[in-house]
C-alpha cells in the first residue's frame, strides 16, 4: 500500500451514505456538496484584500472582513502606517486606463468631453453643458465608425483611443458589408424574433476590416491615415478591443502622431507603423512575421512607442521565449534584447523613460511552478533584473498612481494569499493583510492538491491540481472527471493564486469522485514552441496529455481507470465530443457545454488566428461531427439556442451525425439562453451532477435537487 493510501487509511471514518456504499445519493448529500460552492464558503473566510483605492499622495484605503464584521484601513506611505478608519466607505475601486459614460460613451482624458456612436456616426459630447457636435457624417449601416460588432463582439460603445491632450481621437470606420450574416431566433409565444449579425467565418471571402482615422474633436475634421484597409484583427487576441478600447494604438504626447500595429488575417504578420495625425501620412517603421500566430502578450499588449527618445518597445517570441526588444524608430531596427531566458514576460506594466527601466510581470522563473507571476524590473539595456516579489507564488500587483509604489497580493493555489505594501524597489513598507481560512477548514474544506506530471510526449513537464473528497475510504477506488479547457488562448485550471472554491470541482469530488483538473500542452504563459504544439490540429490539443495525466495519477490517488468522465465548457465542450469520439475506449462519460465543434462554423478571427486559413489548413479533419459514429459511452449535449459567440449549429452538427449514426445520446438546450446560462446555470450544473453520479458512479441522484444560490434563497 503507497504512502497515500496508508495516510487516508489512518485517517478515515465512517463515511457518509455515499455512491460507495448505497445505490443512491440522498438531498443532504447533495447540500454537502453544495456547501463547497464560492457563495457558501466566501463568508467563512477572513483578512481578505479589497481593491485599493487611491487617494493624494499614493495613500488608499481596503476593507478586510473578519468575523467581527468589515473594517476599513487606511495606509499612508510617508508615515508607513495602516490605520483603522469609519471616513471611507466601499465604491468598487480600481483605476482603468480609459473611461466610459453612459450609452458606452468613451470620456476624455481631461474629463470635459466623450464621444458616442448615433446613427453609425460619431458626436462629441461636452460633458457641462450636455451639447452634441457631429464629428462624422457619411457613416451607414454595415460601414460605421467605431463600432464592434463583428463576430461575437456586438457592443453598441465606442471604441476609440483619445490623444493624451484630449483634442483628438484615433479610430475608424467598420466595413461590413460584404460580410456573410449571422441569424438565431427566439423562443416564444408568437412569432420569434430574427436576431441577425455580421459575422464572417473561416474561408469567407469577404470578412470585415477597418479604414483607420484619425479625427480632431475640437475643430472637426476627419483624417484618413494612407493605408489600405486593415482587416479585424489584434495583437493580443482575436478582438481589436480586447483591453476594453482601441487596441495597438499609441499617441505621442502632443497628439502629433500616433503608432499602431498593423495585423494579418492570418496573425502571422504584423506592421508596426506610425502616422502623422495631421497629414493621414503613415511610415513603415518595421515588420515581423511568423510560422504558426503572433501575439503581443498575455492579458495586455506590451508594445509601446517612445517618441521622446524615438524608440520603440516591442514583444516577440522570436527566440521561442516571450520577450522585451527596443527598437530604433527612426531605422526599424534592433538597438538591443531587454529581456532573455527561459522564461516569459506576460505584462508590461510600467515604463519608466527617466530612468530607462521597466517594470513587468513575467512566468517561469519561480522553482515550483512556471505559470507563478513574479513582477520584475530591468533596465533598457537588459541590465539589472531584479525580482520585486521573491516570496514563492503567483503575484498579483497594483502600481500606485505615482508610481512610486506597488501592492503585492501572492499566493499559490493551496496556499491563502498574503498582501503587503512595498516601494518600486521592492522595499516593504507595512505587511496589509494575510488571508485566514481557519473558520473555513473547521467547516471541513480542504484546499486541492498541485501536481507535477509529465505530458504525452514523456519529456514535457504539464501542472494541475487534484481534488479528493474530504472524506475517503481508503479500501475504494474512485471514479475520475476530467475538467478540460484546452484554449488554445487560455487553459484549464485559469487562475494560480488561490481560491477557496473553484467551480464545483470539488462538490463533484464530495459526491464520490476525484476530480482532475491539468493544464496540458498548447496553451499560452510558457515558450512558444509549447503553445504551439498543436497549432492547426485543435481536435488533438492536449486530449493525449489528460490521458497520460490520469494514468500517472491513478499510481498514487485511489482513481478507477476504468470509469473516467470528461466535461468542458466552449472550448472545453469541444475538447469533450472530441474525447468522446476520438478516445471512446478510455472516456465513458462526457458532457459538453456550448462547444465549438466545428470551427468553419464559429468566427473566422478566432479559427483563422490559432488554425491558419482554410486553405492552408485541413478543418475537416478536426470537425467533431465527423467523429460522432465513433461513441461508445454516455454523452450530454447542452447549448443555449441564442449564443450569439459559439452559435448552436455547431452542437445541431453533431446531433444530427449522432442520429445518422444510431447513437444515443442525451440533449439539454435553453432556448433563450446566450453562451453562459444566466439564471439556469444553477439547473445545469445539478443537471452535470446527476449526470456523473447516475452514468459514472452508477447510483440515483436526489429528484430534482434544486441548487440554492444566494439570488433565489
Amino acid at each position: 500500500m503507497n504512502k497515500y493510501l496508508l495516510s487516508v487509511a489512518a485517517c478515515a471514518i465512517a463515511v457518509t451514505a455515499n455512491a460507495q456504499q448505497s445505490n443512491s445519493l440522498t438531498s443532504k448529500d447533495y447540500e454537502h456538496a453544495e456547501s463547497f460552492l464560492s457563495y457558501n464558503t466566501s463568508k467563512y473566510i477572513d483578512h481578505t484584500f479589497s481593491q485599493p483605492n487611491w487617494l493624494e499622495g499614493d495613500k488608499f484605503w481596503y476593507t478586510t472582513r473578519t468575523a467581527d464584521g468589515e473594517k476599513t484601513f487606511l495606509v499612508d506611505p510617508l508615515k508607513k502606517t495602516k490605520t483603522l478608519t469609519t471616513e471611507y466607505k466601499s465604491t468598487g475601486g480600481g483605476a482603468q486606463n480609459f473611461r466610459r459614460g453612459g450609452r458606452g460613451e468613451v470620456i476624455s482624458p481631461d474629463g470635459k468631453k466623450s464621444i458616442l456612436i448615433k446613427d453609425y456616426n460619431l458626436y462629441v459630447k461636452d460633458i457641462a453643458s450636455g451639447k452634441l457636435t457631429q464629428l462624422t457624417t457619411d457613416g451607414v449601416k454595415d460601414y460605421g465608425y467605431a463600432t464592434d460588432n463583428a463576430g461575437w463582439k456586438h457592443s453598441d460603445g465606442a471604441i476609440l483611443r483619445w490623444s493624451p491632450d484630449s483634442k483628438k481621437i484615433a479610430t475608424f470606420q467598420q466595413d461590413q458589408r460584404n460580410s456573410k450574416d449571422m441569424y438565431l431566433v427566439t423562443t416564444n409565444v408568437g412569432s420569434p424574433k430574427l436576431s441577425a449579425w455580421k459575422y464572417p467565418l473561416p474561408g469567407d471571402k469577404e470578412i470585415a476590416t477597418i479604414r483607420r482615422v484619425v479625427i480632431d474633436v475640437e475643430n472637426p475634421k476627419v483624417v484618413s491615415l494612407n493605408v489600405s484597409p486593415d482587416p479585424h484583427r489584434a495583437t493580443l487576441s482575436d478582438d481589436i478591443s480586447s483591453s476594453g478600447t482601441f487596441d495597438d494604438i499609441d499617441w505621442k504626447a502632443d497628439g502629433s502622431e500616433v503608432a499602431f500595429v498593423s495585423t494579418s488575417r492570418d496573425h502571422k504578420n504584423e506592421k508596426f507603423r506610425i502616422a502623422n495625425a495631421e497629414t493621414g501620412a503613415v511610415r513603415e517603421v518595421f515588420e515581423e512575421t511568423v510560422k504558426t500566430q503572433f501575439e503581443s502578450g498575455q492579458g495586455a499588449i506590451n508594445w509601446r512607442y517612445l517618441p521622446a527618445t524615438k524608440e520603440i518597445l516591442w514583444y516577440s517570441e522570436r527566440d521561442n521565449w516571450g520577450h522585451l526588444y527596443l527598437y530604433d524608430a527612426a531605422t526599424g531596427k534592433v538597438k538591443n534584447q531587454i529581456t532573455k531566458g527561459s522564461w516569459v514576460v506576460t505584462r508590461l506594466l510600467k515604463v519608466d523613460e527617466k530612468t530607462r527601466t521597466l517594470y513587468f510581470m513575467a512566468n517561469g522563473q519561480d522553482k515550483k511552478n512556471p505559470y507563478f507571476g513574479h513582477f520584475y524590473k530591468i533596465g533598457f539595456d537588459g541590465k539589472k533584473l531584479t525580482d520585486l516579489t521573491p516570496e514563492e507564488g503567483n503575484h498579483t500587483v497594483s502600481i500606485s498612481p505615482s508610481g512610486k509604489y506597488f501592492i503585492d497580493t501572492y499566493s499559490q493555489p493551496d496556499v491563502p494569499a498574503a498582501s503587503v505594501f512595498r516601494s518600486m524597489d521592492g522595499k516593504l513598507i507595512t505587511e496589509l493583510e494575510k488571508t485566514d481560512v481557519s473558520r473555513l477548514a473547521a467547516t471541513g474544506w480542504k484546499a486541492p492538491t498541485p501536481v507535477a506530471l509529465k505530458a504525452a510526449d514523456g519529456k514535457t513537464d504539464i501542472y494541475g491540481l487534484v481534488f479528493t473528497p474530504t472524506k475517503m475510504d481508503a479500501n475504494k477506488k474512485y471514479p475520475v472527471i476530467d475538467y478540460i479547457y484546452p484554449g488554445p488562448q487560455g487553459g484549464s485550471v485559469g487562475s494560480w493564486s488561490f481560491a477557496a472554491s473553484r467551480g464545483d470541482n470539488q462538490c463533484l469530488a464530495e459526491l464520490g469522485f476525484i476530480v482532475v483538473v491539468m493544464e496540458g500542452t498548447s496553451n499560452p504563459n510558457r515558450s512558444k514552441s509549447f503553445h504551439d504544439m498543436s497549432y492547426g490540429n485543435m481536435a488533438e490539443n492536449t486530449l493525449l496529455d489528460q490521458i497520460t495525466a490520469i494514468k500517472q495519477l491513478s499510481a498514487k490517488y485511489p482513481i478507477d481507470t476504468a470509469k473516467v468522465g470528461i466535461w468542458g465548457h466552449s472550448g472545453g465542450g469541444f475538447a469533450t465530443a472530441a474525447a468522446m469520439f476520438r478516445y471512446p475506449d478510455f472516456f465513458k462519460v462526457g458532457i459538453y457545454e456550448s462547444g465549438n465543434h466545428e470551427n468553419r462554423n464559429y468566427e473566422d478571427d478566432w479559427g483563422e488566428r490559432y488554425n491558419g486559413l482554410v486553405e492552408n489548413s485541413n478543418y475537416e479533419a478536426q470537425a467533431n461531427q465527423n467523429y460522432a459514429k465513433n461513441l461508445k459511452g454516455k454523452l450530454m449535449l447542452v447549448h443555449g439556442m441564442m449564443d450569439d459567440n459559439v452559435p448552436p449549429y455547431n452542437t445541431l452538427l453533431v446531433v444530427e451525425a449522432l442520429e445518422k449514426a444510431n447513437k444515443s445520446f442525451d440533449l439539454v438546450i435553453f432556448p433563450n439562453s446566450a453562451h453562459g446560462y444566466g439564471a439556469y446555470s444553477p439547473y445545469m450544473m445539478r443537471r452535470r451532477w446527476d449526470y456523473f453520479v447516475q452514468n459514472l458512479l452508477g447510483v440515483q441522484p436526489p429528484y430534482n435537487y434544486e441548487m440554492k444560490p444566494p439570488t433565489t434563497r
